[in-house]
């Protein structure tokens, strides 16, 4: 296993795990504040990175397209939460804003340490 295929899964963890948490936060089953829609949104993008990670070991030289199309999607799901977050539709409190900007930063580099990982490049290729 290489380092880049190492990064790569750790960036699928760090993201699924991410969203994991914002899903039952607006589930409000941690006590706090719910918001269905929000909380639907989070856990679908969740199981999408975390099913992209355990694909990851299933097709192993397919580390690179996984986690790209595992984190776009994930991307475009951000991106539509921030639309709803900025036309006043979805919850608009402080974290909420935090964590999108952030989860966004996260998503955005994580696809552009996928997208320049030569290793897989070259491997995906050949097949």
């Amino acid at each position: 296993m290489t380092t880049m295929t190492q990064i790569q899964r750790i960036f699928l963890l760090v993201e699924g795990t991410s969203f994991a948490i914002a899903g039952l936060i607006h589930s409000g089953l941690l006590g706090f504040g719910g918001h269905q829609a929000a909380s639907l949104a989070e856990s679908t993008l969740a199981v999408v990175l975390l099913l992209g990670l355990m694909l990851t070991w299933v097709w192993p030289m397919r580390v690179r397209l996984i986690a790209l199309v595992a984190q776009a999607i994930a991307l475009l799901g951000t991106l539509v939460g921030a639309f709803t977050i900025a036309i006043g539709v979805g919850p608009r409190t402080l974290p909420d804003v935090v964590f999108h900007v952030t989860i966004l930063a996260v998503l955005g580099w994580g696809l552009v340490v996928s997208a320049r990982d030569q290793q897989h490049i070259k491997k995906e290729s050949y097949r």
